[in-house]
């Protein structure tokens, strides 16, 4: 039963800091010609993580003119198919948990719900594996693309040993971490309710 509370918990941590993910880092751009430096540029981005569509202006450090700058990458289909699983396993686990409770004789009237129950979980099961994976893939993708460092080698000014760039602020990673955390753990929740509802029928 325990496993049955927990499995919805963890899909709501998973889909929630995902899915409610925004966050962003700020650079510094000191040129020689201090009247053309910026030194706080900020960049701004969050969920479905379209880095390419992220655009910023910054300084040439060669008179007024301005680059205009997108970051690399895009991990919105692996972000969007994660949170995807984390919802519809949360719906179907809060679903189950009301049969076990509430329709505990039907369920056990014949093998049909077992069976039911036992070949959604590992459909669910499944997806957990592929969508934490691929979420993890893509995580590690958005952390590469909004490193401060790779984002200054894009600028054509601190390409230049006379002026001087630098990282203001990091973007903070920690509930994208927890939500690959959240998602393999409700992925062990499920298999272990799999295991009991073949076994109990509960």
């Amino acid at each position: 039963m325990c496993m049955v509370i927990f499995a919805p918990l963890f899909a709501i941590f998973a889909f929630a800091t995902c899915g409610g993910y925004s966050g962003g880092l700020r650079l510094s751009v000191d040129c020689v010609n201090k009247t053309e430096s910026n030194l706080s540029i900020d960049i701004a981005f969050a969920y479905p993580f379209r880095l390419h569509q992220v655009t910023f202006e910054v300084p040439t450090c060669e008179g007024k003119e301005r680059q205009k700058l997108a970051l690399i990458g895009d991990s919105s289909s692996s972000a969007e198919f994660f949170v995807t699983v984390a919802v519809f396993a949360f719906l179907y686990s809060l679903a189950a948990t009301v049969v076990y409770i509430f329709f505990q004789n039907k369920y056990r009237e014949n093998n049909r719900g077992p069976l039911i129950d036992f070949i959604v979980t590992v459909v669910f099961s499944f997806l957990w594996l592929v969508g934490s994976s691929a979420w993890a893939k893509g995580l590690s993708d958005v952390k590469v693309a909004t490193d401060p460092k790779e984002v200054l080698l894009l600028m054509s000014a601190c390409k230049q040993p006379s002026n001087k760039c630098m990282a203001v602020h990091s973007p903070v990673m920690s509930s994208l971490n927890t939500s690959v955390l959240s998602e393999i753990q409700s992925g062990k929740a499920l298999k272990k309710r799999k295991r009991v509802a073949t076994l109990t029928g509960l």
